[in-house]
């Protein structure tokens, strides 16, 4: 189907049903992808909650916080369903930090995304193999690169329909429906996290901040993504 008529079955429905359409639309060749974050932990409580037969994954990268693995453990004992874990190659990251250290992301942006293409793009593409659809929590009010996006997208480079069922939300709406439902989420948010990945990584951010602001917050690059919603030129 093309993405003008996906857009189309997707509009006025609610999340539930937009997620029921795209499962009828690309049987067994969907999935969701959470880091844990509260916006993750939103649409996992729609998928489980509701029984959609959507494959919900997570990348471990190896250097995720307790509290994010505290948030995974929680989940799988509220909901009583499976998530499906990916973890990076184990041989690059052996090689990568045999010859540039634990740290080697702090010395530039060339490191840094290389760590980043190691330890999330690269187990992603495994993730994504044979996909045909997928979700993410992505909103639009979480960066200006963000605005420009639309809440179905197609991507040309990974010839994949993804989603953000959340893209019009507020953080305040999300936190509100989380609290309400008594939905497991990381404890970091409560701190000053908005934005969670990897440890060394990620800091808390001042009210009124850049939502990115507190992710590789030592570069002055104004575009702070990692890779995996990267579009090529």
């Amino acid at each position: 189907m093309k993405h003008e008529e996906i857009k189309k079955l997707l509009t006025g429905l609610t999340i539930e049903g937009q997620l029921r359409k795209l499962e009828s639309v690309f049987q067994g060749k969907i999935i969701f992808t959470t880091s844990f974050g509260i916006e993750d932990q939103l649409i996992t409580h729609k998928i489980f909650s509701n029984n959609l037969p959507i494959k919900v994954v997570t990348l471990d990268t190896g250097r995720l916080f307790t509290q994010t693995y505290e948030v995974f453990s929680n989940t799988i004992i509220r909901y009583k369903k499976k998530i499906n874990v990916y973890f990076p190659d184990h041989l690059s990251v052996e090689k990568m930090v045999t010859e540039k250290g634990p740290f080697s992301f702090y010395e530039s942006v060339e490191n840094r995304k290389e760590c980043c293409n190691v330890r999330k793009v690269e187990p992603l593409s495994r993730a994504l193999n044979g996909v045909k659809c997928w979700i993410s929590g992505i909103r639009a009010s979480q960066s200006a690169d963000r605005k420009q996006m639309d809440w179905i997208e197609y991507d040309e480079t990974k010839k994949i329909f993804k989603f953000y069922p959340l893209f019009d939300w507020s953080m305040e709406e999300v936190e509100k429906f989380v609290k309400e439902n008594n939905i497991p989420y990381n404890r970091l948010h409560d701190k000053g996290f908005v934005s969670i990945g990897c440890e060394p990584c990620t800091k808390a951010v001042k009210p009124g901040e850049d939502f990115r602001a507190g992710r590789w917050w030592w570069e002055n690059d104004g575009a702070k993504e990692c890779g995996l919603h990267e579009k090529k030129a």
